[in-house]
């Protein structure tokens, strides 16, 4: 390899297609979702660069039309976790070892292959397998993980230039080492991004990871990983074992050579996990790096001089791009009684143009929730709020599972400030709005603070400056991503660091260098260039 100080590509965000009427790209997509609507693939485990079937096999399935098989995949075990553990030390120590440019050039490789010829295949499988229209596809499985692996190069190699000072006659350096062990890196199904950042964040920074993607989006996933095989990731770097989640969980985290645990999901799940690893504590090689991102119940904040057409605008954008299912979808909204009314009118006008249907549909602007799970869960909460007293439902509230998991946006008005869906986690299509007296705004403002365990996306929309800096001042723990008059959802990578804390997750800021710090361990190396000959100090000539 060579050893100059080599530069890497300059990252600028990948532009959005369009996919508009008669574009050659909607009609190359179109196709690609034909064909695979065509197959039924078999799924394997990836072990070591091995395809490897177990047997055990689960189904893909399209929530937007739950009778039709995408796939079918094997699942994991514990011998095969066992396997992937032991693939995952032999690529170890050469990954590791490897110069760092030679990892970027990896991930710079795959963001060209999907920003090209992958493209197509990665969305296609995102909107049948996740149910995502083909904006919200092209805007995650496309762009934003391309953003992913383009931006972290050079992040890397920031990190790589923070060097100590030296003084005369020494010479001071430290090196990025990767982590002892393996990084375990359990991913969603709402953003296939972040599938494919998780495991690679910590790849790219000289670790190997497991990946165990969500079992409701295990087509897209797999395909990444092929992506990731042709663009030259050596086998066992990164292996793919999806499966139940205590039948891979448990035996991975039991591993004294677990070393980090990359986490996106439910807050229960994460803080089990977390239990768990601190019960093993003294088992482990070293203390395991726990970053997650999990829950939220985001707001928006209307204060009286907020611009109706935008806030409503902000309202459903926030609340139903992707039938909710965003971690940071707008969930609840404190809106002054001043402007309500005309911002109810506004929104029940916005969403009488909102179509729903399958994602093979380009007019569509929601389809379905993501399974049966997600389909009763929500709307057990849509009943709740039928039938209580001191809540109404606005707009929405139907739903119909007969061929896929659709459920209406939904809006419902509460009175109480501790109604049930004005605090929990939904995730799904239920906005809950709770309308504030004017001369009620810092009661109000504690309401919306206090109001949940989460702090991960906040929105509040007001004209002047001097509210605006109030409002964020009030609110200024609520939300590890906060906008001011804009929807509380799409933070662009390299642009707003994505995360969350409270109950909403460890706040390490997916896609930046602070979250590619905590997957390397740095040696520090002092190196004195004429060493001292004697043992007394100056001091020491004289009483």
């Amino acid at each position: 390899m060579s050893h100059a100080i080599i530069p890497v590509p300059h990252a600028a965000n990948e532009p959005i297609r369009s996919y508009a009427p008669g574009s050659p790209e909607k009609a190359s997509l179109k196709r690609r979702l034909a064909e695979m609507m065509a197959e039924t693939p078999e799924i394997p485990l990836i072990i070591g660069g091995r395809d490897v079937k177990t047997g055990n096999l689960a189904k893909c399935v399209c929530p937007h039309d739950h009778g039709h098989t995408l796939a079918t995949f094997h699942q994991a075990g514990e011998a095969e976790v066992a396997a992937a553990i032991e693939a995952s030390q032999v690529a170890w120590k050469e990954w590791s070892e490897l110069p760092w440019q030679a990892r970027a050039g990896v991930f710079l490789k795959a963001a060209d292959l999907l920003a090209g010829p992958w493209r197509d295949t990665i969305n296609a499988a995102t909107m049948l397998n996740q149910s995502k229209t083909v904006f919200q596809a092209e805007i995650d499985s496309a762009c934003e993980l391309i953003d992913f692996w383009r931006f972290n190069t050079g992040y890397m190699r920031d990190i790589l230039e923070e060097q100590p000072a030296s003084s005369d006659g020494m010479w001071n350096r430290v090196e990025y080492r990767a982590l002892e062990g393996f990084v375990f890196a359990v991913t969603p199904f709402n953003f296939t991004s972040i599938a494919g950042n998780l495991p690679t964040a910590p790849a790219l920074m000289g670790n190997v990871s497991l990946w165990k993607p969500a079992s409701s989006s295990v087509l897209s996933g797999y395909y990444i990983m092929r992506l990731l095989q042709e663009a030259g990731l050596p086998p066992g770097v990164i292996n793919f074992i999806p499966g139940r989640g205590s039948a891979v969980g448990n035996p991975t985290v039991a591993s004294p050579l677990l070393a980090g645990l990359h986490f996106t999901g439910s807050t229960a799940t994460f803080q089990h996990m977390w239990k768990t690893i601190g019960a093993n504590i003294a088992n482990y090689k070293s203390y395991p790096r726990i970053v997650g991102e999990t829950g939220g119940k985001d707001f928006v904040f209307a204060h009286p001089s907020a611009d109706v057409e935008a806030l409503s605008v902000a309202l459903v954008r926030g609340a139903f791009e992707y039938q909710g299912q965003k971690c940071s979808a707008a969930s609840r909204a404190f809106i002054p009684s001043s402007i309500w009314p005309r911002v109810e009118e506004r929104v029940g006008e916005l969403l009488k143009s909102v179509t729903m249907g399958s994602p093979l549909d380009f007019r569509n602007f929601v389809a379905a929730v993501i399974d049966r799970s997600a389909f009763d869960n929500i709307t057990g909460y849509i009943e709740h709020a039928r039938t209580a007293d001191d809540a109404e439902i606005l707009f929405g509230g139907s739903s119909d599972d007969s061929v896929g998991y659709f459920i209406e946006p939904t809006v419902v008005k509460t009175s109480n400030p501790d109604f049930k869906l004005l605090r929990e986690e939904i995730f799904g299509p239920v906005l809950t709005i709770y309308v504030y007296d004017d001369a009620a705004l810092e009661e109000t403002l504690v309401l919306c603070d206090q109001g949940s365990p989460y702090a991960l996306t906040g929105a509040i929309f007001a004209k002047d400056r001097r509210d605006i800096v109030h409002l964020a001042d009030a609110l200024r723990h609520t939300a590890g991503n906060f906008y001011i008059n804009d929807k509380p959802t799409g933070a662009v990578v390299g642009q707003q660091p994505f995360g969350g804390s409270r109950a909403s997750g460890t706040n390490d800021k997916a896609g930046s260098a602070m979250n590619l710090l905590r997957w390397t361990s740095v040696r520090t190396i002092k190196e004195t260039f004429v060493p001292p000959k004697a043992v007394e100090y100056p001091h020491m000539a004289e009483e």
